[in-house]
């Protein structure tokens, strides 16, 4: 047997075969000297055969586990995550034997199909959106589900600076559609629902490929049979599990009023800070250049008129100017006013927001039953004082009340 014909193996991967940890922590273990090949310490990288001894705090790491292959019925309420010290985590509700990990995740409130596994080869292939993998949810919102929402949903919504694939959409009620993605972008669903200003009430994944959620009731789980996997395998294998099947949607239009109303990119905070689709135009922006050419030419010339002259401060010029110096000065101050103004991004930004302290401190709060009752007996008082007691004449008789 030839050097070709030995499969080489990655370390990380090979321990993480094994069920015994993930490959980011099999990482951590080589870097701290921990894991042997044949009873020396490898380096980062470095690849071995299946002939080869590997050990993990001297003890070797047994063989290679049988590929496992789990559909759940995740109830809402469950986080789909392999940190055991979260309650109410995914793989303490399955608590399966050996060590497994969910392929890809659904949010805590949400419910329905999710695939849990020990191959790490698989997980790639069936969730990046370039590999165009359906998952079907059927969603239900706090609105009349209209066709002008169904249409805009399925050709594209700006959501998380991208505007999400075209997808299927059918209604399914009034209150009630179903959407078939090939994408997994965060939230993606709710997101795109709150961009037509609807509120997501319930949301589950019904379908995966070619594996759906018939005969499990919420919170079981069942090994997928030998020929759902050849199905998947057959669909996976012309799929990617590089970053290149990364697709993360078509490109955002330039155009106001589609950004997100959530995060650091949304259309009131590129306005406020003079970024984004409200960033200078380039016509703008050779303008400012040719102002800022013009005052550094004038600059310049006057430096070099002033070079030979010692140097002098305005406060401490003793003798009076003439009349000629003070037109001259008249003159010039005249000609800086006809320069046009140029002003920094920063500038910019920071008069902005003084504007908007200003206008905030001139709002005057909404009057209310106190209020007004507050601002009559200020008035009584201020009369009282502008407007002085008449004198008491001598021998009247002044009232009292018992």
């Amino acid at each position: 047997m030839t050097q070709q014909d030995i499969k080489l193996t990655r370390l990380n991967k090979y321990i993480s075969d094994t069920g015994y940890c993930s490959r980011r922590e099999a990482d951590r273990l080589i870097e701290q000297g921990r894991v042997t090949i044949n009873g020396k310490i490898p380096e980062m990288g470095t690849k071995v055969s299946d002939g080869d001894v590997v050990s993990v705090n001297g003890k070797p790491v047994k063989a290679k586990q049988k590929r496992i292959y789990i559909a759940l019925n995740k109830p809402a309420g469950i986080t789909c995550t392999t940190e055991r010290h979260i309650q109410g985590n995914v793989i303490d509700l399955i608590d399966y034997s050996t060590r497994i990990f969910p392929i890809g995740r659904l949010d805590k409130p949400s419910e329905g199909l999710i695939f849990l596994t020990n191959d790490g080869d698989i997980v790639n292939k069936i969730l990046r959106a370039g590999n165009a993998h359906e998952k079907e949810y059927i969603v239900k919102v706090d609105s009349t589900v209209t066709d002008k929402f169904i249409t805009g949903m399925a050709r594209g919504v700006p959501i998380l600076d991208t505007v999400t694939k075209p997808c299927k959409v059918t209604r399914e009620g009034r209150f009630e559609f179903k959407i078939i993605l090939t994408q997994g972008l965060n939230q993606q669903i709710r997101r795109m629902c709150e961009h037509f200003g609807f509120q997501v009430k319930s949301l589950t994944r019904t379908r995966i490929m070619n594996i759906d959620m018939k005969g499990l009731s919420t919170g079981q789980w069942r090994l997928l049979t030998d020929k759902e996997m050849a199905e998947i395998n057959a669909m996976v294998e012309g799929s990617s599990s590089t970053e290149e099947a990364s697709d993360y949607g078509q490109a955002k239009p330039k155009t106001k009023g589609v950004h997100s109303k959530r995060g650091v990119n949304s259309a009131a905070r590129q306005k406020r800070f003079g970024y984004g689709d409200y960033a200078a135009t380039p016509g703008q922006v050779s303008n400012d250049e040719a102002s800022l050419d013009s005052w550094s030419k004038d600059e310049t010339a006057a430096d070099l008129n002033k070079s030979d002259e010692p140097t002098s401060n305005f406060w401490t010029q003793n003798a009076t100017a003439s009349d000629a110096d003070v037109s001259s000065n008249v003159s010039s101050d005249i000609a800086q006013q006809d320069k046009p103004a140029s002003y920094s991004d920063e500038q910019i930004a920071s008069r902005a927001r003084f504007n908007s302290a200003e206008k905030k401190k001139e709002r005057k709060k909404p009057a209310t039953r106190l209020s007004i009752i507050a601002e009559r007996e200020k008035a009584k008082l201020a009369n009282a004082k502008a407007t002085p007691a008449a004198p008491r004449v001598k021998g009247t008789l002044s009232l009292k009340k018992k």
